[in-house]
């Protein structure tokens, strides 16, 4: 993250993962649902209802946060103190495993392999336990690889954490538009609303262009909320009212930010099909279902070298997979403006060209 925030800017960007923000013309009434005070001690009644609405559940289980690192970060102080042990997939997003180091954990690692199309291996999860684990972390769509877990994951998921007493934060903050893009999205969901057990965390940020709200939230098992909400007592308290309201608005208008999002992001995948196409070089492991993808470039153990070339020379940004842990990888998002998309994959011909 502090790389994200640190690096030398380009004119073509393909590491900011963002959703095309939207403009306040793409949220009728915006303008007038902005307000200075709302009832929000322990969360914003109407925006906690639309939430679960959302995914099927009671309001008492959603719980807000500014933004998905936010919720992560409660479900984390939670449910780990020091010394205890957290399981968490690699390649893997960094600030997941920093926020459990914050808490004085300790984090073990299972590995989601490319040559099994990032897949998780569940009997590799029990292996990596140890009697000090109290949490374990996994991302859908996984953040890098943009691979989702299905239905049959999820319940492998749900009996993991019932056989261990190990609860599994599942970090969905790209699912929604995913989910939108696929052809059998009967095969997919998102945990909480398959399992009573498993935690989701989210925002309005990656799948609907409203990074600039900071609106997330976790949906948390039964009896669990309260946990997280004491916790929060402690960081910020309550959020910001105007947020509060402006998400609430949002989401009964999801249907339309969500139509705005796929057709976006259908176009953009199109044209990033057609570039794989042409370039062998950059060898993907999973269907293109996500706005982020994790190529390995072929050939290269550490593709450092080819993302910090590819900015200095050719002018466009791509994430080393150092960062996740897999140097031979380059992680690229196809949220941004068409116009971004275009020119940097242009751009990152020429690169791959100059190789």
């Amino acid at each position: 993250m502090y790389w994200a925030k640190t690096r030398p800017s380009t004119t073509f960007d393909l590491a900011a993962s963002n959703m095309l923000a939207c403009s306040m013309d793409d949220l009728p009434g915006a303008r007038e649902a902005v307000e200075l005070t709302a009832p929000n001690d322990d969360g914003y009644a109407p925006l906690a209802a639309a939430i679960a609405a959302h995914y099927g559940v009671t309001a008492d289980r959603v719980v807000h946060a500014i933004g998905c690192s936010g919720a992560n970060f409660l479900v984390a102080a939670s449910h780990v103190r020091p010394g205890d042990a957290v399981l968490m997939e690699t390649p893997g997003y960094d600030p997941l495993e920093g926020a459990c180091r914050l808490m004085g954990a300790v984090v073990h690692h299972f590995e989601r392999r490319a040559a099994d199309h990032f897949a998780v291996d569940v009997s590799a999860m029990r292996r990596a336990l140890t009697p000090q684990t109290r949490l374990a972390i996994l991302t859908s769509p996984h953040n890098p690889s943009g691979a989702m877990l299905d239905r049959a994951t999820l319940m492998a998921l749900d009996a993991f954490s019932a056989e261990t007493g190990v609860p599994v934060l599942i970090d969905e903050a790209y699912l929604d538009i995913s989910l939108l893009l696929q052809a059998d999205p009967g095969r997919f969901g998102r945990a909480a609303s398959v399992s009573t057990r498993l935690i989701s965390t989210s925002s309005l940020t990656k799948s609907y262009g409203l990074n600039g709200l900071r609106c997330g939230w976790a949906v948390v098992p039964p009896g669990v909320a309260e946990r997280l909400r004491r916790v929060r007592d402690v960081m910020d308290s309550v959020g910001p009212a105007p947020v509060d309201r402006m998400s609430a608005l949002a989401f009964s208008h999801l249907p339309s930010l969500a139509e705005r999002a796929r057709r976006h992001v259908t176009r953009n995948l199109g044209l990033m099909r057609a570039f794989l196409a042409a370039h062998p070089q950059l060898e993907t492991f999973v269907p293109l279902d996500a706005t982020i993808l994790f190529p390995r470039l072929a050939g290269a153990t550490d593709a450092g070298a080819f993302a910090a070339r590819a900015a200095r020379q050719f002018d466009v940004t791509v994430i080393p997979g150092r960062f996740f842990d897999a140097p031979a990888h380059l992680r690229i998002s196809v949220a941004g403006a068409v116009d971004n998309l275009t020119g940097g994959l242009s751009r990152l011909a020429e690169a791959l060209g100059a190789t």
